[in-house]
């Protein structure tokens, strides 16, 4: 994390080193292999880092394009300046871009490189729905997101993810299909598996670390502002209207919906819980609950 006023999070710091630690011990596995039996595992993998470090470095800019969404000045969104304005004052910390993605999605993302390269992206519909209180709530979780770097990790934890999704796709177009002979075709079946395997684990450890990171922003957020039940409360409003927005339009930002505040809700218990990039609604209402709790008590 960053030197600012947000709580220190140990629990996400150890998380992200063992995630990594994990990763690194996969991704030379998974090199072994290729160069093992790919002629041209080089080449792929030269050419999915390149993406990976565009996909980092231009991380601002390719989200909010993919939104549509506009970086504002203060005289057009003086309300939300002065909200952003006064966390990054009570955090310490540089102030972002101020962008509005005119959708009646209701939610909000923190995206970019760095603290002083990022930007914090509210949409109108989100705009609409909460009051004051609630959606400095959800600024101050996104302005925690900025501090802790997580678009950085997360992109770079997901790196070997795009390497091995991008083989599997691609890999019989790539000359390991092209022969008939039994060696082709067992290198083949082992890029193959080995890619499939290694984008499942990298998929399963980049998704616990962001539920993780999505309950550590709660916690950064609502220690900040000292009001954790307007945090739950917009929580709540948006998870609520997240169920009547139409299905085409949740699909048309389903690539960012690893990075915004609120996504439909899953069961704890369920396997697409599991999967998702967000804790259950319940879980992080819960958590809310105990800091509201431990602000309340008397010193």
């Amino acid at each position: 994390m960053s030197k600012t006023r947000f709580r220190s999070d140990a629990g996400l710091t150890r998380r992200m080193g063992a995630v990594s630690l994990g990763l690194v011990v996969l991704y030379l596995a998974f090199g072994a292999v290729l160069i093992t039996v790919m002629p041209n595992a080089a080449l792929a993998a030269v050419v999915v880092v390149a993406l990976a470090w565009a996909q980092w470095y231009f991380s601002d800019k390719l989200a909010l394009a993919s939104m549509g969404a506009r970086v504002v000045t203060p005289e057009q969104a003086p309300e939300l300046h002065g909200m952003i304005d006064r966390l990054c004052a009570l955090a310490d910390m540089p102030k972002p871009a101020v962008a509005v993605a005119d959708t009646d999605l209701p939610n909000a993302f923190a995206t970019g490189r760095s603290p002083s390269h990022s930007a914090v992206c509210v949409t109108t519909g989100i705009l609409r729905r909460l009051d004051g209180e609630e959606l400095e709530g959800v600024l101050s979780h996104e302005l925690a997101h900025v501090a802790n770097r997580d678009v950085s990790v997360m992109t770079v934890a997901s790196s070997l993810g795009l390497l091995a999704g991008f083989l599997i796709r691609w890999f019989p177009f790539m000359g390991g299909g092209r022969d008939r002979n039994n060696n082709a075709a067992l290198m083949f079946l082992v890029v193959w598996l080995a890619s499939l395997i290694a984008y499942f684990i990298s998929f399963l450890l980049t998704r616990a670390l962001s539920r993780y990171r999505e309950l550590s922003a709660d916690r950064s957020g609502a220690y900040l502002t000292g009001k954790p039940s307007a945090l739950a409360s917009a929580l709540t409003k948006i998870t609520g209207d997240m169920g009547r927005i139409p299905s085409k339009d949740l699909r048309q930002v389903e690539n960012m919906s690893a990075f915004f505040f609120a996504t439909p809700a899953f069961s704890r218990d369920s396997l697409a819980g599991l999967m998702s990039s967000h804790p259950p609604v319940e879980k992080r209402l819960e958590q809310l609950a105990h800091i509201s709790a431990d602000l309340g008590r008397p010193l």
